[in-house]
């Protein structure tokens, strides 16, 4: 029988602390930390060669997919009752949300070094020294909504804009990609800045500190804000149901994208899962 997530909103008090206990308990047995250096690992640009499957091609929800299922199994194995929420960051969009309070994610870095220092990933408390990162910062920071150069949370909007392109994604499979769901939802737009930062990327400018980068899965609330976007994922697919994943085949030998990209039917490493494989989860979760 499938398993549902909530809205992060819609959580008890008590399913709030059972996810938290969770999140620690699994940092406090170091598989927490595979998870980052995973992430770290697949965190490579368009610029650089061999297979790209994280960020900035298609596969970027199907592989993240896996990685949220994976997380969550090992949540569920310490405490079978608990399932990753989600945070619409549409509508919970300021720095002053419940999401942010002390026995949920904790608050806002601190002026000078963004170290957070309220709730309990804070470095403080002892639970949650960050051991592995792309820096040498030892805990967690964030900077929400950049109040030295504000930035806003992408609006219904802006993710209508992504959620009403039928096609899934689109030639070169990249971060330039002009048009397509995938690189509408993940957000890399035209320029650079503030403007160019879109629906997934500028979230996690919005979070600022440690969700920038690779080592982002640092600060769980990464885990709910991709939640959320496999959520839109699966909302398009209900929307566009005869929209499937591009590219179908892989790029062709000659094509700057040929073995850089994920095909429907080619492996994702470091699991031997296809995008095809994660289609279609309902059997195993579903969304409130």
């Amino acid at each position: 029988m499938a398993y549902v997530r909530k809205n992060q909103r819609d959580l008890t008090p008590a399913e709030r602390r059972r996810f938290v206990d969770a999140v620690l308990e699994l940092k406090r047995r170091g598989t927490y930390d595979d998870f980052v250096r995973l992430h770290i690992d697949y965190f490579r640009a368009d610029g650089e060669g061999g297979l790209r499957l994280a960020h900035g091609a298609p596969s970027f929800l199907p592989w993240h997919r896996r990685l949220l299922l994976d997380f969550e199994r090992a949540l569920r194995r310490i405490d079978p009752t608990v399932t990753v929420p989600y945070w619409d960051w549409t509508r919970d969009n300021r720095a002053d949300s419940p999401l942010w309070a002390a026995d949920f994610m904790g608050g806002t870095g601190r002026p000078g070094d963004l170290r957070v220092t309220t709730g309990p990933f804070a470095y403080g408390g002892g639970r949650w020294p960050i051991v592995a990162a792309m820096t040498t910062t030892r805990f967690l920071t964030r900077d929400l909504g950049r109040p030295r150069a504000p930035l806003s949370l992408p609006t219904p909007a802006d993710v209508e804009r992504a959620m009403g392109d039928a096609v899934y994604d689109v030639s070169p499979w990249d971060s330039t990609s002009r048009s397509g769901f995938r690189n509408l939802l993940e957000g890399w737009g035209p320029g650079s800045g503030p403007t160019s930062w879109r629906n997934h990327n500028r979230v996690h400018r919005w979070v600022g500190g440690m969700m920038l980068g690779g080592a982002s899965v640092n600060d769980p609330v990464f885990w709910l804000h991709h939640s959320f976007v496999d959520l839109l994922w699966t909302r398009w697919q209900r929307r566009h149901p005869r929209s499937g994943y591009r590219p179908a085949l892989p790029p062709p030998s000659g094509d700057p994208q040929h073995g850089r990209v994920a095909a429907l039917h080619e492996p994702m490493p470091p699991w031997q899962v296809r995008p095809s494989d994660l289609l279609d989860v309902s059997h195993i979760y579903r969304y409130a």
